[in-house]
């Protein structure tokens, strides 16, 4: 549970343009504003889609999900928390999505070392959700923050996890899907946390937090959280497919050579700036209309995304994090390398306080 909140200065989200409009942007859809903002929402993890004019979050108190409505991010800070379920512990990290006019919510759940991913859904966004269903994912592993999507055509699941049954380090895994709720097949290891960047806190190494999302050109990207998410390490680094790879390929996949949001300058990627107003940033919503990466914005604007923090006022904890808003916009011609001779050449994101 969440404990009582401290004495802390809240700036609530403002709306304001993006610096350049989305061809597929109109004068009433609400964006936010590029500067840090921290929410008096005090908990981790943010999920947030819009639906239309709406926008829903959903939140975990660690043992049940709630979720909020509101016409504008403005207000997201005032819109009241609607409990939508609960009955397992442990309840971490749910993710919204709406395919057609059903909204799915993914969460992990379970008794510490044994959490497993589940999901619910409802024709509803506020109420009347399914009881709780396992995800049922290959090889039955420890398995948090699993995320839905459909990339060329085809579903997928990807997720953190363990390769075995000890708390040895937490990689990103991919599988197939029939369809958003029935994963197929086996799973495929698409990132381990070797890099000297992802490995500044150990016991355990951990990329967690993956957020699929579609650049300007059509490629597939998995952002996650890097570190632990108890230390001032905790940040955002990049998975880029190559252009016509296999997702389940792992040396198909590119890494960023180094975070791309942090607040550790020694561990961001060159071109990259630290964070300036919270710590412990990462795990993070990229607020897509309908959680559809093939709704992912085009080149040329910044758009927003959430993610939570410890404000730098505050002691690093689990107990101070808080939801902010930034933005991000897409960063071209960069290139990520395994070695010297072996890089790829493409789109990155930027992310902004």
């Amino acid at each position: 549970m969440l404990k009582p909140q401290v004495a802390i200065s809240i700036i609530l989200l403002t709306g304001c343009t993006a610096s350049t409009p989305s061809p597929n942007q109109t004068s009433s859809e609400p964006t936010l504003r590029s500067s840090a903002q921290l929410t008096n929402i005090r908990n981790a993890d943010p999920s947030v889609i819009r639906d239309g004019s709406t926008f829903y979050s959903v939140e975990s108190d660690g043992n049940n999900i709630h979720v909020r409505a509101t016409s504008s991010p403005d207000v997201l800070n005032n819109a009241p928390r609607t409990r939508i379920w609960g009955s397992k512990p442990n309840v971490w990290a749910p993710e919204i999505l709406k395919v057609g006019s059903t909204f799915y919510v993914y969460f992990a759940a379970g008794n510490l070392t044994d959490q497993r991913m589940y999901y619910i859904s409802s024709s509803n966004p506020t109420s009347e959700y399914s009881s709780a269903a396992p995800m049922r994912l290959p090889d039955d592993k420890w398995a948090i923050d699993g995320a839905p999507f459909q990339f060329n055509d085809e579903w997928w699941f990807v997720w953190s996890g363990w390769a075995g049954d000890t708390n040895v380090e937490q990689n990103l895994y991919i599988a197939r899907m029939s369809n958003p709720t029935t994963v197929t097949g086996a799973r495929y290891i698409i990132s381990r946390p070797r890099d000297r960047w992802e490995r500044s806190v150990g016991n355990p190494y951990i990329n967690e937090g993956p957020q699929p999302i579609k650049d300007p050109n059509g490629q597939l990207h998995i952002v996650y959280s890097a570190n632990g998410s108890w230390s001032t390490d905790y940040c955002l680094g990049d998975l880029r497919l190559r252009s016509g790879g296999d997702p389940t390929n792992a040396r198909d996949w590119y890494k960023s050579n180094g975070c791309l949001f942090g607040a550790k300058k020694s561990l961001l990627m060159k071109g990259s700036n630290a964070t300036l107003h919270a710590k412990g940033v990462g795990h993070h919503s990229f607020v897509l209309p309908n959680g559809d990466i093939n709704a992912s914005p085009p080149s040329g604007a910044s758009f927003p995304f959430m993610y939570h923090g410890v404000p730098n006022s505050l002691k690093m904890s689990w107990s101070n994090r808080y939801w902010y808003t930034g933005t991000f916009s897409w960063w071209e011609n960069s290139a990520y390398c395994r070695s010297p001779n072996d890089c790829s050449t493409g789109w990155s994101l930027r992310f902004f306080e």
